[in-house]
């Protein structure tokens, strides 16, 4: 009864490794992010560079993609980061601590507890969404009074989430 009381055991204990794929799918997946957010700012620095050549034609509206493109890359560049975080989180709860850093590295991706992970993890999320939120405000045609109502209310709840978020 003993021996198999400690085979399982070992065997519960060591199932705590299938967090590996996570950890490694989710460094891939950031990986992917910050290259594809890395492409589209270089394609718009080359088109904005083509516009002012005057290759592109005045007609286009280069600023709004501009600046669309470039917060497009913000939101994916912050979700890479969530990825990043996460990977590292489950990495040092569940497998073992990682001893490469040095005394000056970034206290970021130290995490300690479930509860600092998913602290971390949401504080990332939301500047995202709040990113997401700016994207699409930028491409919304404010046209009545009410619109810009809804739109400074809903500037007013993101700053007052801020501020709780950041609170403690």
């Amino acid at each position: 009864m003993v021996f198999l009381q400690k085979l399982f055991e070992k065997l519960l204990w060591n199932s705590r490794l299938f967090i590996i794929l996570a950890v490694v799918l989710s460094m891939v997946g950031a990986v992917l992010l910050f290259i594809v957010a890395s492409i589209d700012v270089i394609k718009a620095v080359i088109n904005t560079y083509r516009y002012y050549l005057g290759l592109l034609g005045q007609e286009a509206d280069i600023h709004n993609v501009l600046l669309h493109t470039i917060v497009s890359a913000i939101d994916l560049y912050l979700i890479a980061v969530v990825l990043l975080i996460f990977s590292f989180g489950l990495y040092e709860l569940f497998i073992r601590k990682i001893t490469i850093k040095d005394e000056n590295s970034s206290k970021v991706l130290e995490i300690h507890t479930l509860d600092q992970l998913k602290d971390k993890l949401a504080k990332v999320i939301v500047m995202a969404l709040i990113v997401a939120f700016f994207s699409k405000v930028l491409n919304m045609g404010i046209t009545e009074s009410q619109d810009m109502a809804y739109f400074s209310v809903s500037i007013l709840a993101i700053c007052v989430g801020l501020y709780f978020l950041h609170k403690h």
